[in-house]
C-alpha cells in the first residue's frame, strides 16, 4: 500500500476545504424573507393587504421564485394567509388569536421562569442581567428593533435555564406572530418605563430563588402586554 505524502495530504485537505460550505454567506432568499417580515411587523404592509407576487419582486429586486419562497415561509409563520380568490394578503391577527397567544405565553414563560429560579445558575443570571440592561437602554433609545432582539435573548437564556428547550421550541414557533404583538405593545406609552420594571421583578425572584414569585412576576408581566394588545386604538383627534 502506497502511503501519503505530506504534500498529498495537504492537497487532500484543501479539496476538502474547497466544498465546504460558508455558513456566513446569507442567501437572497433570507435576506428578502427578513425585509418582508419586519416590513409586516412595522406595518409597511397592513393586515389584510395583498401581497402581490410581481409587486414584491419590483420592490425587492428578486425573482418571482424567491418570492413565493417566501411568502410560503411567512404563511407558516403565521404572518401571511392565503385569501380565497385574492391570493396571499397580511394575516390578521384577531383578539381571539391574541388571547390564544398570550394564555400560551403564560404558561409556558411562568413555567420557565419557575425553573429558572429553582436552578438559580449565576452565569444565566448575568446573562439575563445584560439583556435586561440592554432592553432599558433600547427603549430610551427608542430602537424597538433591538428591545425586540435583546427581550428574546432574555427570554431564550430564561427557557435553557430552566431546562424546557421543547417548550422554547414551541414560543420560537410563535415568535414571528408575538413579535408582531409585541411592537405594538412596546411602542405605547409608558411601556418604556413599565416593562423592564416587570421583567425586573422576575429576575429579582430568579435570584431569591423564589420560584412562585418568579412564575407570578412572568404571568403579571404578560397580562400587562395583553391588556395593551385587546385594548381598542383611540380614535383619531379632529
Amino acid at each position: 500500500m502506497k502511503s501519503s505524502t505530506p504534500l498529498a495530504d495537504r492537497e487532500d485537505q484543501q479539496a476538502a476545504l474547497s466544498i465546504r460550505v460558508d455558513r456566513s454567506i446569507r442567501t437572497l432568499r433570507e435576506l428578502a424573507l427578513e425585509k418582508v417580515r419586519d416590513a409586516i411587523q412595522n406595518q409597511y404592509f397592513k393586515p389584510g393587504q395583498r401581497l402581490i407576487e410581481r409587486n414584491l419582486c419590483e420592490e425587492l429586486g428578486v425573482s418571482r421564485t424567491v418570492v413565493r419562497e417566501v411568502l410560503r415561509q411567512l404563511e407558516a409563520e403565521g404572518l401571511v394567509q392565503s385569501g380565497s380568490h385574492q391570493g396571499p394578503i397580511v394575516a390578521i391577527i384577531d383578539d381571539d388569536t391574541t388571547r390564544q397567544i398570550y394564555e400560551l405565553r403564560s404558561l409556558l414563560e411562568g413555567h420557565a421562569a419557575a425553573g429558572c429560579a429553582r436552578r438559580r445558575r449565576p452565569e444565566d443570571i448575568a446573562t439575563m442581567h445584560v439583556a435586561l440592561n440592554d432592553i432599558e437602554r433600547a427603549f430610551s433609545h427608542r430602537d424597538y428593533r433591538e428591545v425586540i432582539e435583546a427581550t428574546t435573548r432574555f427570554y431564550q437564556t430564561m427557557f435553557h435555564a430552566a431546562g424546557d428547550t421543547l417548550a422554547w421550541d414551541i414560543v420560537r414557533s410563535l415568535n414571528a406572530r408575538i413579535n408582531r404583538l409585541r411592537l405594538i405593545t412596546i411602542s405605547s406609552p409608558n411601556r418604556g418605563e413599565k416593562a423592564p420594571v416587570e421583567m425586573r421583578a422576575l429576575l429579582d425572584a430568579v435570584e431569591r430563588q423564589d420560584a412562585e414569585a418568579a412564575a407570578q412576576a412572568a404571568s403579571e408581566h404578560i397580562k400587562a402586554a395583553q391588556d395593551i394588545a385587546l385594548t381598542p386604538p383611540a380614535p383619531p383627534s379632529s
